[in-house]
């Protein structure tokens, strides 16, 4: 994998955003691997398909690109807010692959891989709708706030000009796929109650300390009135995962660090 940036794909293009869009896809298909299977290389989808970037013609996991000449924040600006949160439920999003770029010495800095089972509905955050005055007025876009999604979620692919070797990106995106077998509809009461036990930040917690996320939980579930029953529901399933070890009535440890 080389960090550096070609504009030779950029040849022909006016825009800037056009430029920086050709140029990002033309590095990610000459570096970019499949990190759901052993294949090295991934496909570039047919011109105007919609959400989808790249495919694995061996797996066929899809993925979109978002690339950005800024350093990756908390937020990612991403499209439709209705349309993301419909294909949260129907499990249709892609896995998202967010590029940071160096403008000026042309040279790719952050690689952060999201698989799309990581992703609920509680780390989209809907935008005000556009202006009357605007071209696309009322329209409503949304935000993904990655400090929503769990730790195990947010895969480094490239860390601050690090490479990360694939099999260790590989290890990571495995060692999440189990999301996966849960519910779409379901899924995000798991990965919200893993994002929160996460910031504890501890080896060990306690039920108490679990039943402490109860108003955070029931703001992000409204629909929800047992929150607390809930909670020990979650703790179950990230035991079966493999997440958690029961140690004792009420007291909890971590498997996976």
């Amino acid at each position: 994998m080389i960090l550096n940036l070609s504009t030779k794909a950029a040849q022909g293009y006016k825009s800037a955003s056009q430029k920086a869009r050709v140029i990002t896809e033309a590095w990610t298909l000459a570096n970019i691997y499949c990190p759901a299977c052993a294949s090295n290389s991934l496909d570039k989808t047919k011109p105007g398909t919609e959400a989808v970037d790249f495919f694995c013609s061996r797996c066929d996991s899809q993925f979109q690109l978002k690339a950005m000449s800024k350093p990756i924040g908390r937020k990612i600006v991403d499209a439709a807010y209705d349309s993301m949160i419909r294909a949260i439920l129907q499990d249709r999003l892609p896995h998202f692959f967010f590029l940071s770029y160096d403008n000026i010495r042309l040279i790719v800095t952050d690689l952060l891989l999201i698989p799309n089972f990581c992703l609920s509905k509680s780390a989209i955050e809907r935008r005000k709708p556009l202006k009357t005055t605007a071209r696309r007025a009322g329209w409503v876009g949304c935000n993904i706030l990655l400090d929503s999604v769990p730790p195990e979620g947010r895969i480094q692919v490239i860390d601050s000009g690090n490479i990360i070797s694939r099999s260790s990106v590989r290890e990571s995106f495995h060692n999440v796929q189990p999301l996966k077998d849960i519910s779409a509809r379901t899924r995000g009461w798991t990965l919200d109650m893993l994002t929160v036990l996460r910031s504890l930040a501890k080896p060990e917690f306690t039920i108490d300390e679990a039943y402490a996320f109860e108003k955070v939980l029931s703001q992000k579930h409204p629909e929800n009135r047992h929150v607390r029953a809930k909670i020990r529901q979650q703790l179950q399933i990230l035991r079966d995962l493999g997440y958690l070890k029961f140690l004792k009535r009420g007291y909890y440890c971590w498997i996976r660090e």
